[in-house]
């Protein structure tokens, strides 16, 4: 962990865990599959890749896109 993309990167796929687990036990555990979540987890380390190689142009879009799937596909601010 010596980049701030290794910081960032990890930190959202935090997020992706935390937003797994909390639908798995949830009342709607039908709406998201496994497989919604293998993008957004490649994209970050993609990003992480691209930024720790000196790439820092396509890292940064790497991650607004794997940003902008996340909250339209996962939609993790939706309210029930």
């Amino acid at each position: 962990m010596q980049t701030v993309y290794d910081w960032v990167t990890v930190a959202f796929f935090a997020g992706l865990v935390v937003l797994l687990l909390q639908r798995s036990i949830g009342p709607d555990e039908s709406r998201d599959s496994l497989y919604h979540y293998i993008v957004p987890a490649g994209g970050c380390a993609v990003t992480n890749y691209l930024g720790n190689n000196g790439h820092d142009a396509f890292a940064i879009l790497a991650f607004v896109g794997v940003i902008a799937y996340t909250l339209y596909f996962l939609k993790p601010f939706a309210r029930a």
